[in-house]
């Protein structure tokens, strides 16, 4: 009885976290498409541009005090999944990100948002770049809605902790999913 209780909690909390009405789309890449080879990444052999596709969403929870994004590939060979981007600290009023946002040092963010570092290890968009012959990677692009202001996350703050941070934060969320991946 207790267990049933329990999952069923976990449960509501799960549907509460994809609030009604709250959306995420791109302009760039649409919802279940293969991505563009534009956005892949320049590093282990890829060859794309590593710019970072626009975001926009709507909808957001009424008591939302800022939002982060995440860019993440659940399919990545290393046991844990792989962080492509991780914007944190975007004001509450920002309901886009334009393309190229994710370039590094943070110029084309808004005012007060910040990147954090990702699996590649810094700080910056990251795009695909899945092992060549794998069947295409999912890319999950998520826009948090944050009951915080600000979430206090240093330089060296790994994306698995930033990731705690933010979903200990979240009131909302909205996400989609698309598909890269390299021929052999």
């Amino acid at each position: 009885m207790k267990t049933t209780l329990l999952a069923a909690a976990l449960t509501g909390a799960v549907t509460l976290a994809h609030s009604a009405g709250f959306t995420l789309e791109s302009p760039d890449i649409k919802a279940n498409s293969m991505i563009d080879k534009k956005f892949e990444a320049n590093v282990f052999g890829c060859t794309g541009e590593n710019k970072s596709p626009a975001l926009k969403w709507s909808g957001a929870p009424k008591d939302t005090k800022s939002f982060a994004v995440t860019v993440y590939d659940p399919d990545a060979p290393t046991g844990s999944g792989f962080w492509h981007w991780f914007v944190y600290n975007i004001p509450a009023s920002v309901t886009e990100l334009p393309a190229n946002a994710g370039a590094a040092g943070g110029a084309n963010l808004p005012k007060g948002a910040s990147q954090n570092r990702i699996d590649y290890g810094f700080a910056a968009w990251g795009g695909p770049c899945p092992p060549q012959g794998d069947k295409p990677h999912r890319y999950i692009f998520t826009v948090h809605a944050l009951k915080t202001d600000k979430l206090d996350l240093g330089a060296d703050t790994t994306a698995a902790v930033a990731g705690f941070m933010t979903n200990a934060n979240t009131i909302g969320k909205a996400s989609f999913t698309a598909k890269y991946g390299r021929a052999k």
